[in-house]
């Protein structure tokens, strides 16, 4: 028989953040790649990123019929801010101090395109993404 009270909430393993040297441009006093700071979402946190991040476009030929499409470099990008406790992208003085508006404009801004990639796929894998999702897209398109 099995037992239930595995799955009550006081008995599952709380996740914790992870930290992670983005980049190694970012140096503490000394000289050492300061870590920023990861942590995992809510399903329901999620559903909303991709929700938001989902448009309907109409089906070519197909009078009044639409398909979802998500646009997962934009899903990505507010997913990684929405997982960055640390630094606190929506800083008004970091912004500035990068003269950007936004977090996740920002977050492009403090890294180079190849930091970038590999921290979306760090955030991926906070959150228990085997797979990238970039990877599923182009395996989907071959």
């Amino acid at each position: 028989m099995s037992n239930l009270s595995y799955f009550l909430s006081d008995n599952v393993v709380k996740e914790e953040s992870v930290k992670y040297a983005a980049t190694s441009r970012i140096v503490d006093e000394d000289k050492k790649p300061v870590e920023w700071e990861i942590v995992c979402i809510t399903s329901e946190e999620d559903e909303a990123i991709r929700k938001s991040c989902t448009k309907k476009v109409p089906v070519p030929g197909k009078k009044n019929m639409y398909t979802p499409e998500t646009d997962y470099d934009k899903y990505l990008g507010l997913l990684a801010v929405k997982c960055t406790l640390y630094p606190n992208l929506n800083n008004k003085e970091l912004q500035d101090s990068y003269k950007v508006m936004g977090a996740d404009t920002l977050l492009k801004t403090m890294l180079k395109p190849g930091e970038y990639q590999d921290f979306l796929a760090k955030v991926q894998e906070v959150n228990g993404f085997e797979v990238t999702l970039e990877d599923k897209v182009d395996e989907a398109k071959n």
